[in-house]
């Protein structure tokens, strides 16, 4: 019996050693640490910010214009006749739903730009992924898994040559 399941034994040596030797190269990127902390992304954020900063100052400046009017007219409703009341109610009512649909418009107008900036920037990380597997010869590399061991773990050889490469646009 002890015959029969060495050669076994041995096959199985030999399959699990033929396993590991196909087995290639395998990588993980941190696809939101490079959104996070790489250069492009940073760049990308202070550009957005830029091109929304005049738009979110209007609002807000709109905002604190309503809240003085609102609190002008607390005080002074008392002493106001029926009629000016519900006119400056309805105006301050008008400017409230024209605040809250800027905003509205402000915000899609942002998360659109974002997502702009966004799928630039995974394109542009992605090239430089398959690039950098190509060259470092690796089979496979993922971008999202429940579990990686942190040795397989290339997300900061990524960020740097990210960082380093100048942007196309």
């Amino acid at each position: 019996m002890i015959k029969f399941l060495s050669p076994i034994l041995l096959l199985a040596v030999i399959s699990t050693t033929t396993v590991a030797q196909e087995s290639g190269k395998i990588g993980f990127v941190d696809t939101e640490k490079i959104l996070r902390e790489s250069t492009p992304a940073k760049a990308a954020t202070e550009k957005i910010d830029r091109e929304f900063s005049k738009r979110q100052k209007e609002l807000q400046d709109m905002g604190n214009r309503l809240k003085t009017l609102s609190e002008k007219f607390d005080k002074d409703s008392l002493t106001m006749t029926e009629r000016d009341r519900n006119a400056k109610q309805r105006e301050l009512a008008e400017m409230d739903r024209d605040l809250q649909r800027r905003g509205r418009e402000f915000q899609e107008d942002l998360n659109q730009r974002r997502q702009e900036e966004y799928n630039a920037l995974i394109q542009r990380a992605n090239k430089v992924i398959a690039e950098f597997a190509e060259k470092e010869k690796f089979d496979i590399i993922f971008q999202e898994a429940v579990y990686r061991n942190p040795k397989i773990d290339i997300t900061d050889r990524v960020l740097k040559i990210l960082n380093a490469t100048p942007s196309t646009k």
